[in-house]
């Protein structure tokens, strides 16, 4: 797990399009950013990593409190053996439930995963003929709730644009263009939070209102023009995470994304979070929901082989294996912005059935953009991993899992559920990101759905959508 200085690593995996991976490499190298820094391009705040102790910090604690208990039992000139033989096993139990309680957070960085050999394959491949267009139009996520306490500013570059997402005193996050109609400072960047709802700019201190984007104060101007104001996008917060509304002709929202009640009554609560970086066109992704027959295949071998293609079929785990039904089918109107996607689950060890990792999932996706995936157990209860997918670059998508789930379950089993899944994941990713898009693919009848999925996916594609038109024969643009 990759736990590097927000603002250095992670500034570097929203480095702009002209650099090159060898200069976000360097940048991932370069000197750390303040705790408070923003993620350059990303918007993860320092304060959701650093701020917090982790398991071993706390392990070390109890270990050195122990250690100083002994010590001062010692001088004093008692030996009570059996409270000494006892310290050690609570330090060691103290560190354990640290690491229980904790949610789990896996974050890769885009050279992490999928590369082979590594870090070279995205500068050679060729990305295929006839893409579509690169940023559909639907909500998308660009943060985490937890990454904007209220006073925080943070920049986002995603889908095309630079966006400055800041929370407001009232606690209701905003989305606003990141630059300065004045004369084009990034409000993100050393920008504040005004009152309850604005956001002053850094260069001149012109207040903006998050509301409706006007122009509220010029400190050094008798009056405010009119037509002083800035870019307000639509912006919701569910289930955790701050979307934002794209459409490529600036229209309003003609869905909203549905709030998950037992998430925000929390009867379910959150245990963890993966992030990962996909080098492929947005529609691979979702498209593996119609590919049914690649689970047969693909994800049939044990999570246990790991998730690098060359070693997933080791005998050393062949009596291990997984069973996947599945059935994707578009939801009818009004939720035509829907699908879903229904899996049954299940192992075999040595040939027989083994219950306890056997699952029923419904993943329904909710636009381009949001999948929610809820989980059955016959007796581990039900929970709900919100999965995400944004565009940060034309051919280059985030992917963040956030998993929910019954309070009264014990957290190793849904953050296993997590871990287990993000090596799954890990797999698709070895081979998006060293696949070419397919826009004429030979199918056969037991592929699936592929083409039908295609053809509902295009409903968040319009005339003016975005196109990658001028690119080389290799996917380094």
């Amino acid at each position: 797990m990759r736990r590097g200085p927000a603002g250095s690593c992670r500034a570097a995996a929203r480095a702009p399009l002209q650099l090159g991976q060898r200069e976000r490499r360097r940048a991932c190298l370069a000197r750390p950013a303040p705790a408070a820094a923003i993620r350059a391009g990303g918007g993860r705040a320092a304060s959701g990593r650093s701020r917090r102790m982790g398991p071993v910090w706390g392990a070390l604690l109890w270990g050195c409190g122990a250690a100083l208990l002994c010590l001062l039992l010692q001088g004093a000139g008692e030996q009570p053996r059996g409270l000494l033989l006892l310290l050690p096993l609570a330090a060691l139990a103290g560190a354990l439930v640290e690491i229980a309680r904790r949610p789990l957070r896996l974050l890769r960085l885009p050279e992490d995963v999928g590369y082979y050999p590594a870090r070279t394959l995205r500068g050679s491949r060729h990305p295929g003929q006839q893409l579509p267009p690169v940023y559909p139009n639907g909500w998308f996520r660009l943060l985490d709730s937890e990454q904007l306490r209220p006073g925080d500013v943070r920049h986002v570059a995603a889908l095309g644009e630079h966006f400055a997402v800041f929370r407001g005193l009232d606690g209701k996050a905003y989305v606003v263009d990141a630059y300065c109609p004045h004369l084009g400072a990034n409000l993100a960047v050393g920008g504040q939070v005004v009152g309850r709802s604005c956001i002053e700019c850094p260069f001149h201190g012109w207040q903006f209102n998050g509301e409706d984007g006007k122009c509220t104060r010029i400190p050094y101007a008798e009056t405010v023009p009119e037509c002083a104001k800035i870019k307000v996008w639509p912006s919701c917060e569910v289930a955790g995470i701050v979307a934002v509304w794209y459409h490529c002709d600036g229209i309003d929202p003609t869905w909203q994304i549905p709030e998950l009640e037992k998430v925000s009554s929390q009867k379910w609560v959150f245990r963890g979070v993966t992030e990962h970086f996909v080098n492929a066109h947005i529609e691979e992704v979702p498209e593996n929901a119609a590919d049914t027959a690649h689970l047969s295949f693909l994800h049939k071998p044990s999570f246990l082989s790991g998730a690098d293609l060359r070693c997933i079929n080791s005998k050393l785990w062949s009596f291990f294996k997984h069973s996947w039904q599945a059935e994707w089918q578009p939801e009818p109107k009004p939720n035509t912005h829907c699908s879903v996607l229904n899996v049954k689950h299940s192992v075999t060890i040595f040939g027989r059935h083994f219950s306890l990792l056997a699952l029923s999932v419904s993943a329904r996706q909710v636009g381009p953009g949001l999948v929610f995936l809820t989980f059955k157990h016959a007796f581990l209860g039900q929970g709900v991993m919100v999965h995400s997918i944004t565009p940060v670059e034309p051919l280059q998508q985030q992917v963040t899992h956030r998993i929910y789930y019954q309070r009264h379950i014990p957290a190793v089993f849904p953050k296993f559920l997590l871990w287990a899944e993000s090596i799954q994941f890990e797999r698709d990713i070895m081979v998006w990101n060293n696949k070419r898009f397919a826009a004429k693919p030979l199918l056969v009848k037991e592929d699936g759905p592929i083409q039908k999925h295609r053809r509902w996916f295009s409903q968040f594609y319009s005339e003016n959508s975005p196109r990658l038109t001028s690119h080389k024969k290799t996917l380094d643009w």
